[in-house]
């Protein structure tokens, strides 16, 4: 067992403001649209869960749990995120570029030498670079 943890990177670059991003990260029902649903409050050691598709087959019941780590608005947001044996942190940074923003997002903490971290960095990995990012774009497209 190696004491390396790999993490998700991605580095997008979205044609909104950063409070208009900011925005669909923090409130809920907005974070619900492009995420999933869940009862997140943008306050720092919040618990809350997102909920999601049971995969039995990993004794995943479809339940994430999460805690609001660090807080710096419309710069930065990290949280704990927890479930189906995974403890991990997923952390999203904001940076003013243009008329825009540059979104960096890394999960963080797979131990890919165990099989459930592998499985879900696999799959986690093509779905914050595809799905979540096209979620969140349509999500931030249909916001005045």
């Amino acid at each position: 067992m190696s004491d390396e943890r790999a993490s998700i990177e991605v580095d997008e670059f979205l044609p909104h403001p950063p409070a208009k991003v900011w925005r669909a990260l923090t409130e809920p029902d907005l974070l619900a649209r492009w995420l999933m649903p869940n009862d997140f409050k943008p306050l720092a050691g919040h618990r809350f869960t997102f909920a999601t598709r049971p995969i039995p087959n990993i004794g995943f019941d479809g339940t994430i749990a999460c805690r609001v780590l660090d807080i710096d608005e419309e710069r930065l947001l990290r949280i704990s995120w927890g479930g189906g044996g995974l403890d991990t942190t997923v952390t999203w940074r904001l940076v003013p570029e243009g008329r825009g923003t540059r979104l960096f997002i890394e999960h963080a903490g797979f131990d890919l030498d165990d099989p459930v971290h592998a499985f879900a960095f696999r799959g986690m990995g093509s779905g914050w670079r595809s799905h979540v990012i096209r979620s969140l774009l349509a999500t931030l497209a249909g916001l005045d």
